[in-house]
């Protein structure tokens, strides 16, 4: 062990090498189920010959790596080692804006930079992103593309990865590599830069498109060291509409229909309890939100930009009026008794401390998959109907449902809170949790994130992706030493 702690200092520095036990029971489980498992080392590197150089020692050592890009807390399980003697590779130091083209409206960043710190590094040059519905002041931006949260405008989302466009990554083999236009070469950002490349092609290199490898991967292929993004004007008018419902039911044709037009930028559904949580101070707070808060309300989002953008806007809420009346569900520039700052805020910022799901009871536990609008509702009352059958307050239950791709997909995300230190209350939710998935996979729930115990459910159902998958890996990382043990590895 005093061996590989030389190692490992020899390539990032005593002072980026932690071995002691607070350090440690800190990476060794998180908010999830996942079983912990403390690390052997946290290594912090700040460059990409570092990162290169950690990923050769783990080939000759035979030392599981688990990549880590955003600070806690952590959700999914796929930051906790499967394995025994890892090193967790906590890229947070690595935080340089790269660059920042408003002409070509991309911004190259690595992974330590958080969407609290580029949001307001784009906002200088009039750009923004696209991104999740509050994230974590730490949350690495390039670990929720790769990822794939989802974001919350989808006209803007031309494919899943969005606003993910090129990457360099480190292979699981220490080569590397840089993917869609970018893999044309040279392998330099400043070369490129200056022949006027502006990695802003996803596709490449050549026909390939070697991006899809690393999105939903869980660091199991590669360890990105920068990714460039797609940014977007920052609207000059920005309004939001509320389309309230009592049920799911009576806003689904109206969003289908909203989201064909492309109408909007943002456009999401929440029900009551999720957006109580979203703006509740804390738990008492939140009770008395839900009783005034509609059952189900959705989002929209209204801007104009570059050239006349007031007229943009007034030209769109004549469109969403219109709709809501033709499908019979009232449109409103406000929710009683909420003011729309607040409500904006919650959209707009960062989520604060602690973070937001967390507030009402102290821990949370979500389920969440990919599916289409009309199915939508069948899944929520399966949902409710395995908490009801457990016992389960069904009206702490918070839905969000936010359309991807054009509107072509939906994430459909179940958030359950409980508290942490009552284990009858954390027995019950793990049953839930592992029920209701194994209930909804079998409706047709796509999990395409297939975290945790949900690796399983998907991969024993599709054994020739499984094949293909396991021949990739054996291509890019054949010693698996990328966070082994994860999906199907």
């Amino acid at each position: 062990m005093e061996t590989k702690r030389e190692e490992l200092i020899a390539i990032v520095g005593a002072e980026n090498v932690a071995d002691d036990a607070q350090t440690l029971e800190s990476y060794s489980r998180d908010q999830s189920f996942v079983a912990p498992r403390k690390p052997w080392f946290v290594v912090r590197p700040q460059n990409a010959e570092e990162v290169t150089a950690l990923v050769i020692w783990a080939n000759e050592t035979g030392t599981p790596l688990v990549p880590v890009s955003s600070g806690p807390p952590h959700f999914h399980g796929d930051t906790v080692p499967s394995l025994p003697e890892a090193v967790i590779v906590d890229l947070s130091r690595m935080k340089a804006i790269k660059r920042i083209d408003f002409r070509n409206k991309v911004a190259v960043i690595e992974p330590g930079v958080t969407y609290s710190e580029l949001e307001p590094a784009l906002a200088k040059e009039g750009l923004r992103i696209s991104r999740p519905l509050l994230p974590r002041i730490n949350k690495s931006v390039i670990g929720s593309l790769l990822e794939r949260q989802p974001t919350l405008i989808p006209r803007f989302n031309y494919s899943m990865p969005e606003p993910l466009r090129a990457c360099g990554v480190v292979w699981g083999t220490g080569e590397l590599a840089f993917t869609g236009e970018a893999g044309m070469g040279p392998l330099s950002l400043e070369a490129q830069w200056q022949a006027g490349g502006v990695q802003i092609d996803s596709k490449g290199p050549m026909s390939t498109d070697l991006m899809r490898l690393l999105t939903g991967a869980q660091g199991s292929m590669g360890i990105v060291i920068w990714a460039s993004i797609k940014c977007e004007l920052i609207p000059s008018v920005h309004k939001y509409l509320f389309v309230p419902g009592e049920k799911l039911e009576d806003l689904v044709d109206f969003c289908y229909q909203l989201e064909r037009l492309r109408v909007g930028d943002e456009v999401f559904l929440l029900n009551g309890a999720q957006l109580a949580t979203m703006l509740g101070a804390h738990s008492i707070d939140m009770q008395v939100l839900k009783q005034d808060l509609p059952n189900w309300v959705v989002v929209v989002g209204l801007a104009g930009a570059a050239y006349y953008p007031k007229e943009r806007v007034e030209v769109q809420e004549k469109e969403v009026k219109r709709l809501g009346s033709e499908f019979g569900v009232e449109v409103l520039g406000a929710l009683p008794g909420i003011p729309n700052a607040e409500i904006i805020n919650a959209i707009a910022a960062c989520s604060g401390e602690p973070y937001w799901k967390l507030k009402l009871k102290g821990g949370c536990q979500d389920i969440f998959f990919l599916t289409t609008l009309d199915k939508s509702t069948q899944f929520v009352k399966t949902m409710f109907a395995v908490a009801e059958a457990l016992k389960y307050p069904t009206s702490d239950i918070g839905v969000y449902i936010q359309p991807q791709h054009h509107g072509v997909s939906q994430h459909v995300e179940f958030n359950l809170p409980y508290d942490p230190t009552n284990l009858k209350e954390v027995a019950m939710v793990k049953e839930i949790h592992t029920k209701a998935s194994e209930a909804l996979i079998e409706q047709g729930a796509y999990f395409s994130r297939p975290y945790g115990v949900w690796a399983d459910l998907v991969y024993s159902r599709d054994a020739t992706a499984t094949r293909v998958l396991r021949t990739v890996k054996d291509i890019v990382d054949p010693r698996n030493v990328l966070n082994p043990g994860k999906l199907c590895f």
